[in-house]
């Protein structure tokens, strides 16, 4: 997970102390995706795939126990179950190959035998149980091309050395990265989660966009409220806390 504490800082600022103790199920939840995103990238995925293997599992454990399935599996599946949707086909040898390195890393790819089989036929069955369990909806609008268009928005409006001088889009995408370790990528619309990881970057940095008859994020975004902003960027912060106490 990218390390944005100057971010986290600012937000803790405005906002206050995050919410309550960490629940151990929310810390299960962020270190399985921490788990998909690195076995995604050493899979060689592309950031939507993962994106879609995130939010997959995410949308499974709202209505699934924690206690009834094996999350790693689920993971595992859910991956699997995005390189279709996404058209990035992976064998599931390699899942379960790099998976079983990220657990036990320097270890030799498993031999195809009996204990092989029976692993490869859990991620299989898994995936059946994930697609009944979400009623075959499967496919999801992610807030990346959002993302790519505020940015390229805001910059126009901008001077181009205050644009330069700052990493606002590096930071930018890596909050919206981030928000797929917790539920927040699955609970907001994906115009919303690109706008609010775009606002808090800016704000991070201390970056003022010049000023109109209207706020810069009002005439990207006409649904969104400065409220809903500040709700979905608490939210993406408490995930910088998490990542503290999941280490």
């Amino acid at each position: 997970m990218e390390a944005l504490r100057s971010a986290y800082t600012v937000g803790m600022d405005n906002n206050g102390a995050t919410a309550g103790d960490i629940s151990n199920e929310s810390r299960t939840h962020f270190r399985v995706c921490r788990f998909i995103t690195e076995t995604g990238v050493k899979l060689g995925m592309r950031s939507v795939p993962v994106a879609t293997a995130c939010s997959l599992y995410h949308k499974f454990f709202q209505t699934a126990c924690l206690q009834v399935y094996e999350p790693y599996l689920v993971a595992m599946s859910c991956i699997y179950l995005a390189g279709k949707v996404e058209e990035q086909h992976l064998r599931t040898r390699d899942i379960i190959n790099v998976c079983h390195r990220y657990f036990r890393p320097g270890s030799d790819p498993l031999e195809l035998n009996e204990k092989f089989w029976e692993l490869r036929d859990s991620v299989v069955q898994c995936e059946l149980l994930v697609l009944r369990q979400l009623n075959f909806h499967v496919s999801f609008e992610h807030p990346h091309k959002y993302l790519l268009h505020y940015l390229l928005s805001v910059r126009s409006l901008m001077n181009r050395y205050a644009w330069s001088r700052t990493p606002i889009a590096e930071t930018a995408w890596a909050l919206l990265k981030d928000s797929y370790h917790g539920p927040v990528c699955v609970r907001y619309q994906p115009q919303h989660l690109a706008l609010t990881a775009l606002y808090l970057a800016l704000h991070t940095y201390g970056v003022q966009v010049p000023a109109g008859e209207m706020e810069w994020w009002q005439v990207l975004c006409e649904d969104l409220t400065k409220a809903q902003i500040e709700v979905i960027m608490t939210e993406l912060l408490q995930l910088y806390d998490m990542e503290a106490k999941c280490t």
